[in-house]
């Protein structure tokens, strides 16, 4: 973190968190991740911070982990991994965990998994090693997760839960790069408010890592600076430049001078790299406290 010039970090659960287990395990695998995560942020408040591990296979021993990690463990949100075997992210039985996190005011943070056997059979066989990587964290990934946030727009998870708030990492996960040609054909879908607000109602923004100017600039114009999160992926975007490609290095304090060089005013920069996410974070911050 010091290498870096990170002051906080949020910490979690790598992928697919407990959501490829047995229910029975992952009920017993999240509370006890996320007691050892506890023991981890009070050991040093000042430095971590951590996302609860949830089990979604159940839904109401989800929607009671993620209450316990909020009130009794201090924990801001949770980490969750999109899929859960092979229901969505928008089927319906995840509905009450949506609503206890919009009762208790905090974000869930998803991160992408593996696309489904058939998916990686039709697109990523046949190449090689260069194959899974591409299934995964080449490219794969953000598509897999990205039409499920369209998923849960069009599915009206947002409508039911309109205060529901939700972190995409990567940049967005792809959708915020093609929202003009998907919002062209938004219509047919009978959304209640156009494409574009769910996004700037529902969602916050990180950058998992990946330092790209290009992909800073573009995100504050979708989505505006006040609904920005910096933030790095460590372990796994420290120090690496494979053929000399520097976008995910964020080692010797790369991951702040990124922002700090960014072409935005100072007050736009504290915004991102710190007062969003406590303005995110903030009824469970002042529950900690009280």
């Amino acid at each position: 973190m010091d290498d870096q010039g990170i002051d906080v970090a949020v910490l979690s659960l790598s992928s697919p968190g407990v959501q490829d287990l047995p229910e029975a395990e992952a009920i017993a695998v999240a509370r006890d991740a996320n007691d050892q995560l506890a023991q981890i942020v009070a050991s040093r408040p000042d430095r971590f911070q951590a996302f609860a591990a949830i089990p979604v296979q159940s839904p109401a021993a989800a929607a009671a982990e993620l209450e316990r990690a909020v009130t009794r463990l201090g924990f801001p949100g949770a980490m969750l991994y999109g899929r859960t075997g092979n229901r969505l992210a928008d089927d319906p039985a995840n509905d009450e965990l949506y609503a206890a996190a919009e009762r208790l005011g905090v974000p869930l943070h998803f991160h992408p998994q593996m696309p489904v056997e058939p998916v990686i059979d039709a697109y990523y066989s046949g190449l090689g090693p260069i194959g899974t990587a591409l299934a995964g964290a080449g490219i794969g990934w953000y598509y897999d997760l990205g039409v499920q946030y369209l998923r849960m727009i069009f599915n009206g998870t947002f409508d039911r839960f309109p205060r529901l708030q939700v972190i995409a990492g990567h940049w967005g996960e792809v959708v915020l790069f093609y929202l003009d040609h998907i919002g062209f054909f938004a219509e047919a879908g009978g959304l209640r408010q156009p494409l574009a607000d769910y996004f700037r109602q529902n969602f916050w923004v990180a950058g998992s890592g990946t330092n790209s100017p290009r992909y800073l600039r573009w995100t504050a114009e979708v989505m505006g600076t006040d609904r920005m999160l910096y933030s790095t992926d460590y372990p796994f975007t420290y120090g690496f430049r494979p053929g000399g490609f520097p976008y995910v290095d964020t080692s010797e304090g790369r991951a702040r001078s990124f922002l700090e060089n960014a072409p935005f005013t100072e007050e736009q920069k504290a915004d991102i790299g710190h007062r969003n996410w406590e303005r995110l974070t903030g009824s469970a911050r002042d529950r900690a406290i009280a």
